[in-house]
């Protein structure tokens, strides 16, 4: 089964309303959604963090990969990045997250052609259906749509997720400049959602180790199940462990620091920084060992959704919720989406591969939002848009 094509669509994956971050106004996601095709026919799809994936994958990879094994991805890998050392060493970020893009089509060629889906693969289905958090955040107005703009709005936009679809898992931001907003927000929630509502964070980043430390003191009563990145370097934070027994949870995937400080507690990561689903693997297998929590991580379409749901299905050790902006993302790019939790829970696809169905409209329909529009841009600030934030916030 030789790769007889590869396309590699950029796309943009708006949300219903810009949600408020460390960095500013974040408005969707622009992503490269790829399809490798075989000489037998078949269709594997993956999916790319970036819009400038797109590029990597058809100007270096494809001419590369074209009339290679579909099966054989070690063998791909091998064609398309240097060794992992190499890699490291120049921090070459891009490359890798490209590859993962490709490097998921590739597995997911390999559950159609055996008729098995990706769970099966990874070794079986230990659960039917995995648990998301919901997200909230202070939001902007679009549409008629958002416009939290203070903790009474926000409690009020939970209570309603929690009447609809029965969510008693959230996460959302603490990242305001001024701290006591977001604070006043988690006690709100904390007396509005009750004693047994799950209540994670994250605050990118956002503090110095001092502010940190001042709002460890504030929220632990609360019962915060995961704090995410609340200081800029693992170090940072094992100081301030010293204060506080909130978990800690990071995107940097760097097991070994981890282990030599002692924090975080847990990872939260996309597949792509890892080079794809088989490195992915053998992360989630080694914070096992090593006595870490996993999840998955939020903002991509139903390709790399399904994928965490795989990777959740098969893996005991995904006792936590997975992140999930699925809530606030009225557009996808699979006929099955968007995903939408109910009671918590996702089920996890049982067809073949990553077991979801790409639309060709839905492609266009993303693809030409991103060509009209431009991607979208993480790092913008509404209250100043010609600068870019600069961290700590305080």
């Amino acid at each position: 089964m030789k790769i007889a094509a590869i396309r590699a669509t950029p796309v943009n994956i708006p949300l219903e309303a810009p949600y408020l971050w460390s960095y500013g106004s974040l408005a969707g996601f622009s992503k490269t959604i790829v399809e490798v095709e075989t000489s037998d026919g078949l269709v594997g799809l993956g999916e790319g963090p970036s819009h400038t994936n797109a590029a990597t994958i058809l100007n270096v990879f494809a001419p590369r990969l074209i009339g290679q094994d579909a099966i054989d991805i070690a063998a791909c890998e091998r064609l398309c990045l240097p060794s992992w050392r190499g890699v490291y060493t120049d921090v070459d970020f891009a490359g890798i997250r490209a590859f993962g893009a490709v490097e998921m089509a590739l597995w997911d060629l390999r559950g159609k052609a055996s008729g098995r889906p990706l769970h099966d693969l990874f070794g079986g289905r230990v659960r039917d259906a995995v648990a998301f958090t919901d997200y909230f955040a202070f939001r902007e107005e679009k549409g008629g749509v958002g416009g939290e703009s203070d903790p009474e709005a926000v409690l009020d936009y939970c209570l309603r997720q929690k009447e609809r679809f029965g969510t008693t898992m959230f996460e959302g931001k603490l990242s305001t400049a001024d701290p006591k907003p977001s604070i006043r927000t988690l006690e709100r929630l904390r007396e509005g959602l009750g004693e047994d509502a799950v209540l994670r964070v994250d605050s990118n980043k956002a503090y110095s180790l001092g502010t940190a430390t001042r709002i460890a003191r504030a929220i632990e009563p609360l019962g915060i199940r995961a704090w995410e990145d609340p200081v800029a370097t693992f170090e940072d934070m094992a100081k301030l462990r010293r204060h506080t027994a909130i978990p800690f949870s990071v995107h940097t995937p760097d097991l070994r620091r981890a282990v030599a400080l002692g924090v975080p507690d847990a990872f939260c990561t996309d597949v792509n920084v890892h080079g794809g689903i088989g490195r992915a693997l053998k992360f989630i297998a080694a914070c096992e060992h090593m006595g870490l929590d996993f999840w998955c991580y939020s903002g991509d379409s139903g390709i790399a959704s399904s994928v965490y749901l795989h990777l959740a299905a098969a893996h005991h050790h995904i006792r936590e919720p997975s992140q999930s902006l699925f809530h606030m993302q009225p557009f996808d790019v699979i006929e099955e989406g968007p995903l939408r939790p109910r009671d918590n829970l996702v089920p996890v696809p049982t067809g073949p591969g990553i077991g979801v169905t790409l639309s060709q409209d839905r492609l266009a329909f993303c693809h030409r939002h991103f060509v009209e529009n431009g991607p979208f841009d993480k790092f913008h600030d509404p209250d100043r848009p010609d600068v870019f934030r600069r961290l700590p916030l305080s």
